[in-house]
């Protein structure tokens, strides 16, 4: 009965499913993507000499890393559009916002354990041959950092597509938000999820496998 059940609702409803999941991995992609740059100029500005930028930056980690994720959507989904107005943010856009913002504060700490990880002679030879401080951090700091994170970011790439399954609270219709409507419109409760849950395992399962390899050839 439960196999019959997903047939039918993935021969009426799969391409909902299919733009949900759609949907769920864009949002995946894009907060990681800018979350990773938005990381590495904090790790530089929480390693750099001034004490004011020090400090915005720990605040700013620190106060995203010790608050629910939840929260942190409900808080950009309300107050963007009211901040900016006429910029008239879709929702899509301030919870896309949200989650580079999240993403960036964790990216950072990685970032800055990378850039950490780097022997301090490389940066003294750098100096020593006329490079400036910021040439030294882009060409030669940096490049080593970002192999040395690569299966971290990648981590945190599957962390926000499963972080996603709760968007659906507010409004964005990702995979979860499609299984929820399904099982709404049919009445059937357990087989939406479980095609949800399916479609998770098959998109995670595999990078998880994918980064666990590059993490042991790195």
């Amino acid at each position: 009965m439960l196999a019959q059940n997903i047939m039918k609702l993935l021969q009426k409803y799969g391409v909902n499913f299919l733009n949900g999941l759609g949907t769920t991995l864009l949002l995946a992609l894009i907060s990681v993507s800018i979350g990773c740059v938005i990381g590495a100029l904090v790790a530089i500005l929480r390693l750099g000499k001034s004490k004011v930028l020090r400090a915005i930056a720990a605040v700013y980690t620190e106060v995203i890393r010790d608050t629910p994720l939840l929260l942190q959507l409900y808080f950009f989904y309300f107050l963007l559009p009211d901040i900016l107005p006429a910029l008239k943010l879709s929702k899509f856009a301030c919870i896309t916002i949200a989650l580079v913002i999240n993403s960036g504060a964790y990216m950072s700490e990685v970032f800055r354990s990378g850039i950490q990880s780097i022997d301090r002679g490389q940066t003294e030879a750098a100096r020593s041959l006329g490079l400036s401080a910021r040439q030294t951090m882009m060409r030669i700091i940096l490049p080593q950092a970002f192999k040395n994170v690569l299966p971290a970011m990648c981590n945190e790439f599957v962390t926000i597509i499963k972080e996603t399954s709760i968007l659906g609270m507010v409004g964005i219709v990702e995979l979860m938000f499609r299984a929820q409507s399904i099982a709404k419109q049919t009445y059937i409760f357990l087989e939406p999820y479980v095609i949800a849950a399916i479609m998770y395992f098959i998109i995670v399962f595999p990078l998880s496998k994918i980064i666990a390899a590059v993490e042991r050839r790195m």
